[in-house]
């Protein structure tokens, strides 16, 4: 039987410059933090299903591609699921969690606007490998990942 290859889905990693420096927006569900994304529709081309999902979940609808629209995918997870990540700008901090009729709650129950440092803190390994592009896409200097 052949392989239906990676089940695709598209992000965003949104940025909101701040006086303080530019924050991360993540998004937490239980205990796990994540940057808005979702599986693409049928049809639909990542940077679509990007801007989509971003709206959805978090109500910003003013993303403004400032740095182009490079991406970085990450490693096969959770299946075989690949998601595609683009970096874009809001000048909106008001972030609202709808309700997802599909599930019948929001699908997130917590925002933060964080730097990037400490939102690397709470990630998993693959979205500090999405941070950390993002954050070089920005002109942001991190320290490096620590070694094992």
């Amino acid at each position: 039987m052949p392989s239906r290859g990676p089940k695709r889905a598209a992000g965003v990693v949104v940025i909101r410059d701040t006086p303080d420096g530019p924050r991360v927006l993540l998004l937490r569900a239980y205990r796990n933090w994540d940057l808005p994304k979702g599986r693409l529709e049928p049809g639909e081309t990542p940077l679509d299903g990007a801007l989509r999902e971003a709206r959805e979940e978090t109500g910003l609808d003013d993303l403004d591609f400032a740095w182009g629209e490079q991406s970085i995918d990450t490693e096969p997870y959770a299946g075989g699921k690949v998601v595609r990540f683009y970096v874009a700008r809001t000048m909106s901090q008001a972030v609202t969690l709808p309700i997802n009729p599909q599930i019948g709650r929001a699908e997130h129950h917590e925002f933060r606007w964080l730097p990037f440092q400490a939102a690397l803190g709470l990630t998993v390994p693959r979205l500090q490998r999405v941070l950390r592009w993002a954050a070089a896409e920005i002109g942001l200097a991190l320290p490096p990942p620590p070694t094992a």
